[in-house]
């Protein structure tokens, strides 16, 4: 079982915002891997973000960062996409791409966005859920690249339904 702390962090009369913080709690867990690569998450994380046995989880990895973020997916006919965007790096560049994913009706999961070269280039990861889209993977890609921050879209399909336990 791995080791686990609670950092709870500011959430009442903006008091958050005032020392930097976010709202809400931040749960820590160190754990191992065993020999198949695989990960226990803690009993008290998997309750708190109510992730269930046999639910799908979305897993970004940066490998710059050494970091994986992981994020629960809950419905098991979601439409899950990877979405890859390389953008301009400068202020409002992330709020119009996704504002044009709202737009369309596109559920951001989970994402990882970082700059590659501060001020010229910077790169976004999101993994989205396309149920409620308005378009098809095709026309988001069409509407992300016309964005005059936008560089480069690629999209990529998962098939959460068939992902065995």
């Amino acid at each position: 079982m791995g080791a686990l702390s609670q950092e709870y962090v500011y959430g009442v009369c903006g008091m958050a915002e005032e020392h930097g913080m976010e709202h809400g709690i931040r749960l820590t867990a160190i754990v191992k891997v065993d020999s198949k690569g695989r990960v226990t998450i803690p009993q008290t994380v998997r309750e708190s973000l109510g992730i269930s046995p046999g639910m799908t989880l979305a897993l970004i990895a940066d490998i710059d960062r050494r970091e994986i973020l992981i994020s629960p997916i809950s419905e098991k006919s979601a439409r899950v996409y990877e979405i890859v965007v390389e953008m301009v790096d400068r202020p409002g560049a992330l709020a119009m791409v996704t504002k044009a994913l709202a737009e369309q009706g596109v559920d951001i999961i989970a994402s990882r966005c970082a700059s590659i070269l501060r001020g010229k280039a910077g790169s976004c990861t999101l993994i989205v859920d396309m149920t409620t889209a308005k378009a098809d993977p095709d026309k988001i890609r069409e509407i992300l690249e016309n964005l005059d921050v936008v560089r480069y879209v690629r999209i990529r399909g998962f098939n959460v339904g068939s992902i065995q336990v």
